[in-house]
């Protein structure tokens, strides 16, 4: 592993080189997410937002501490700007730009990111005491880079948006887009299920319900975590709002964010299409 940031295109500005970055989805104007935690605001793309939900989610379904989450995103930060290349320094691919010929897997293994992001998970439990390592030294013991201290310069985005996305700072999280609607209530449910394991998920004809039960405050972060899943992959599964806990966020009116909403329950996020 090495030190890299992902430039696709650039141009100069005042003598300053700006990256630009390109996803398989053209972006559109002003479509980001942010996770905004203490004094942090960390923002994202749209990609970034889909692999870095993503990540929570997996975690999640293991079992695994927020830090596990905190470390992932930190290093899918420094290797691939949370982008899932498919290409890097020799045989090095997708988003932990993880390496064929170290035994991480082949090549289109690792250009699947559920794959990828388990198989990190995989290395990260084995290194004893992780839960307590700073977070740059968790992510090198996992990762090998010829630059060991250079995840910490990530640590507050990925602090921010694992706090964000394991659902432990509520409605923290939202996502700027231009919604286009039209989306399926089975690919939502097949979508979260995918990622979160076999959930409890009740449907009707325009939307999907995510019922919880337990104890607080387990029940109110697994239901932050599935709203703040939703919201950030809203563009790609054309969701039209998310409700939870009394608060509801509406694609159509994104830019205002988690607003209040009576109807919201504590015992279910609810997903409209």
């Amino acid at each position: 592993m090495r030190l890299r940031w992902i430039l696709v295109g650039a141009l100069v500005v005042a003598g300053t080189l700006i990256g630009i970055v390109l996803t398989d989805r053209e972006p559109v104007r002003g479509e980001y997410c942010t996770a905004d935690v203490g004094a942090t605001h960390a923002q994202i793309d749209m990609e970034q937002a889909r692999w870095t939900t993503l990540m929570a989610a997996i975690a999640q379904r293991r079992g695994l501490p927020p830090r596990a989450t905190t470390i992932a995103i930190a290093s899918a930060f420094q290797e691939s700007r949370i982008h899932n290349i498919d290409y890097g320094d020799r045989d090095s691919v997708g988003l932990f730009q993880q390496r064929p010929s170290q035994g991480w897997g082949t090549h289109d293994q690792l250009m699947n990111p559920i794959y990828a992001i388990n198989v990190f998970y995989n290395a990260l439990v084995k290194v004893d005491g992780y839960e307590a390592m700073r977070i740059t030294d968790a992510a090198q013991h996992v990762q090998h880079s010829g630059f060991p201290g250079a995840y910490a310069q990530h640590e507050d985005y990925a602090r921010a948006l694992a706090s964000a996305l394991r659902g432990y700072s509520t409605a923290a999280f939202s996502c700027n887009i231009n919604p286009t609607g039209g989306g399926l209530v089975a690919n939502v449910s097949e979508d979260v299920r995918s990622a979160f394991g076999e959930i409890p998920v009740t449907t009707s004809n325009m939307s999907i319900l995510l019922p919880l039960s337990g104890r607080a405050p387990d029940v109110e972060a697994r239901g932050w975590g599935l709203a703040h899943y939703a919201v950030g992959n809203a563009v790609r599964l054309q969701i039209a709002s998310v409700s939870f806990d009394g608060l509801r966020w509406t694609a159509a009116d994104s830019p205002n964010g988690w607003v209040p909403d009576e109807s919201a329950r504590p015992d279910r996020v609810t997903i409209t299409m």
